[in-house]
């Protein structure tokens, strides 16, 4: 399969201190990577990376073979989805104008936008009528998915997720997990998803990316993280996974 998004030789430091060193990755197009570990570890660097928010200080980070730099970066964060903790919706717009927001900046039509509105909130399991609603009016789980349709209200090949269900609680976050993977397994893009819990990272991708300081643990299936962990730091990851799921069926 091809690779959508590369980091080549990337090293990235803020006030002498860096975050990244010498990074390399590859991406395979329409797979699910979760970015799990440990605070400051450059999980949120390497996501605005992709998109151009941050700019590596050596290296470089490639899409469809093209260097980021090299692209309008305006055009190109139009064409990749963005999703943040707590949605990032303007408050002062309702449900249909956020989620059209992009779609309108693109020069689409008022009918075009009406329908790609309609398909998003289907997607995400919105109600049509829910449309005319200011956002600030509708419950934690209803504002993030309209967070997520207006951040793939696009159609973007790539999606970024930066903990996005960290604010909502548990049922509801259980919900989203499973919207997010009905988005990937219907549309094909590639979602790139930081999240502090192992259980998450392992129910929804297709790759689990573990970081430690700036350097990558392990990269590899849920499968291999758990029956294979290759550092002493994700062996303490696995223990916290299989601890909490013993808990969840009564065994402890």
């Amino acid at each position: 399969m091809e690779n959508i998004i590369e980091y080549r030789n990337v090293g990235k430091s803020y006030n002498g201190k860096p975050i990244v060193e010498n990074f390399n990755l590859e991406i395979e197009d329409g797979s699910f990577i979760s970015m799990i570990g440990s605070s400051g570890s450059g999980k949120t660097t390497l996501l605005k990376m992709i998109n151009g928010l941050i700019e590596p200080d050596r290296g470089n980070i490639f899409i469809r073979g093209k260097k980021v730099k090299d692209y309008d970066l305006i055009a190109l964060r139009r064409r990749i989805g963005y999703a943040i903790q707590g949605n990032g919706l303007f408050t002062h717009m309702n449900v249909e104008e956020n989620i059209g927001f992009v779609p309108g900046l693109e020069g689409k039509s008022k009918s075009e936008i009406n329908a790609q509105v309609d398909k998003m909130l289907e997607l995400v399991d919105l109600p049509l009528d829910i449309k005319k609603r200011n956002v600030e009016l509708l419950s934690g789980g209803q504002q993030q998915r309209v967070g997520i349709a207006r951040a793939y209200a696009n159609e973007p090949s790539i999606l970024l997720m930066d903990e996005p269900f960290g604010a909502v609680d548990a049922i509801t976050r259980y919900q989203l997990q499973k919207d997010i993977m009905k988005i990937h397994r219907q549309t094909g893009c590639t979602i790139i998803f930081i999240t502090h819990d192992i259980l998450e990272a392992l129910k929804i991708s297709d790759k689990i990316l573990v970081l430690d300081k700036g350097k990558i643990e392990q990269f590899g299936t849920p499968a291999d993280i758990l029956e294979d962990p290759e550092t002493e730091f994700v062996s303490k990851l696995v223990e916290m996974a299989k601890y909490n799921m013993q808990i969840w069926q009564g065994d402890i």
